[in-house]
């Protein structure tokens, strides 16, 4: 398959964009990526069953290389607690890697829908930024496991790195939201390991798919959209102890909506 110059330069475009949120607001990217690559999938032509399989997948596998660099720039500021990290790992390890399995299974269009709710949900929380009651605090060993858990089995259900779901539960424990940010770039490493392994797993034996996919990912998006995001994630990791993140988890939150609303329409026309 020849890929056309449009698509690289797309898929480049999309990394640059992606890395600089994940390092700024601690994310994973996913929410840009899935709604993204999806659209671009569906311009290519690829198959209609496995678009946003495929697009779940390439998130996922993309992330690993986000995280490493967002991660990095955040302990750089010493902005990530590794002990919140240690306690909540082997809850998100279990759950992401289980939830590949059922997201694997899964029609495209409830998929698809699952997705733009949920991101709905995330956008509508960061609007409100409710504050946490003064003495909440975060719980103990059994407690994170639990939350590491849920937060892995749904990150894996919308190829995200688990920043929507960690760094709310984290501030709502009063963790301080710059260490929560930088403590989420660190979890949503493991998220995106076991994540992609399981996508991978789970597509390896699927016919249909598009050359140069390796289960159900992409190796060319990946690929590109790991070289630019791996560049801006240090970028935006440095902008997010200086900026107010409050306004700009606005903003973001309206990009989400329209990202997945586009996602909706390519998915369900027709």
């Amino acid at each position: 398959m020849n890929i056309g110059t449009e698509w690289l330069v797309a898929y480049l475009a999309l990394g640059a964009f992606v890395g600089f949120f994940a390092g700024l607001l601690g994310v994973g990217g996913g929410a840009i990526m899935v709604p993204m690559l999806t659209t671009l999938f569906a311009a290519q032509g690829f198959p209609k069953a496995h678009m946003v399989h495929l697009a779940l997948g390439t998130s996922m596998a993309g992330i690993v290389i986000t995280s490493i660099s967002s991660l990095r720039a955040h302990h750089a500021h010493g902005a990530v607690r590794w002990d919140i990290v240690r306690g909540i790992a082997p809850g998100v390890l279990a759950g992401t890697f289980a939830g590949t399995f059922v997201a694997s299974r899964a029609p495209t269009q409830p998929l698809a829908i699952f997705f733009a709710c949920f991101t709905a949900y995330v956008a509508v929380q960061m609007i409100l930024n409710k504050k946490p009651k003064p003495t909440r605090e975060l719980p103990g060993t059994a407690g994170l496991i639990g939350v590491g858990g849920v937060i892995g089995a749904i990150s894996s259900l919308v190829a995200i790195g688990g920043g929507s779901l960690s760094v709310p539960f984290m501030t709502w424990c009063n963790v301080k939201v710059h260490n929560a940010i930088g403590t989420s770039a660190a979890i949503g490493l493991p998220i995106a390991v076991a994540g992609a392994l399981g996508y991978l797993i789970n597509g390896w034996h699927v016919g249909g798919l598009p050359e140069w996919s390796v289960g159900y990912v992409y190796l060319p998006a990946l690929v590109l959209l790991s070289l630019l995001s791996s560049v801006t994630a240090p970028i935006g990791a440095r902008l997010a102890h200086t900026l107010p993140v409050a306004t700009l988890k606005k903003i973001f939150a309206g990009v989400l909506v329209l990202l997945s609303a586009k996602m909706l329409h390519t998915v369900l026309a027709g």
